[in-house]
């Protein structure tokens, strides 16, 4: 089993994993997405990983002090996580200035090499502040809205030492590469096979509860394959379009004749029902 920790994604994990279900990790741009998320949780009496960008800091820099906010407040569990950071100075002034729980630490654009010495160096910087590390073995092929893209860099499946080796680097939560991208997939999501379940079974295994697992690149997805993948060892799972796409449909359709109050109402509500709808698909409802 895990080891006991204070620390607030790590303990909605660790209780994930031993109840065998998945938490989403959601990505939120602004205030209204926040709000629709929270409520969701709240609803449906389930845990939550709230997930922002480097790029929405910089952008909003008043999200994160309100996320922090409501994680404090909310009747369930629930955190702050930033994903993909992937600059080291800002890596130090998030951990420094900002109330998060957790943070990706992705220095997956650098060779193996530097990749593992910059993460085990801001692992134990993150750590000597009660802050987790996520980091990603290998490497996920694409880029998605609020992340750089991999550009040339070729898609790397993680290996059995990639696990080793950033264990070693003492991450919380790995993310590994298992034919999985950021992006998307197409309509029907990704194609027969392209998800190396072997492979994540392996890395579970061989994690042995020493870590947890983060599943990225899920826009797309079928309910069954995300089943698939909290059967094969994911619990945190990283969502971005995969709630979101119904917010961005609303407001395509109705922004233009909506009043802005009545907008803004409209696209919450659908957003916290999808949100609610894939809590149950993954098993995190009612066990808040």
């Amino acid at each position: 089993m895990a080891p006991e920790t204070k620390n607030r994604t790590l303990q909605i994990l660790n209780a994930a994993a031993a109840g065998k279900y998945g938490v989403l990790a959601a990505i939120a741009y602004n205030i209204e997405q926040l709000t629709a998320l929270i409520r969701a949780a709240e609803a449906k009496r389930s845990p939550l990983i709230i997930q922002l960008f480097p790029s929405t800091l910089k952008q909003l820099p008043t999200l994160a002090h309100a996320a922090a906010a409501a994680v404090k407040t909310a009747s369930v569990p629930l955190s702050l996580h930033i994903d993909h950071a992937q600059n080291v100075e800002h890596i130090r002034e998030i951990i420094t200035m900002l109330p998060v729980d957790s943070v990706m630490v992705d220095m997956s654009h650098y060779d193996e090499k530097e990749n593992l010495e910059k993460t085990k160096i801001l692992a134990k910087e993150c750590h000597d502040k009660g802050i987790a590390v996520e980091a990603e073995s290998g490497r996920i092929e694409g880029g998605e809205d609020g992340i750089a893209h991999t550009g040339d860099l070729e898609a790397l499946f993680t290996s059995a030492q990639d696990v080793d080796n950033f264990i070693s680097a003492n991450v919380d939560i790995l993310a590994p590469s298992i034919g999985n991208i950021h992006g998307d997939y197409g309509p029907a999501g990704p194609k027969t096979g392209q998800l190396d379940f072997h492979r994540l079974t392996a890395i579970n295994q061989q994690i042995n509860h020493r870590v947890q697992i983060a599943l990225h690149g899920t826009n797309d997805f079928p309910p069954d394959l995300m089943k698939k993948c909290i059967e094969h060892g994911a619990i945190k799972l990283n969502v971005n379009k995969l709630l979101l796409e119904v917010w961005n449909e609303y407001l395509r359709k109705h922004a233009a004749n909506t009043p802005l109050v009545k907008l803004i109402d409209g696209g919450m509500d659908i957003l916290q029902k999808e949100t609610e709808r894939w809590m149950d698909i993954c098993g995190s409802s009612g066990k808040a």
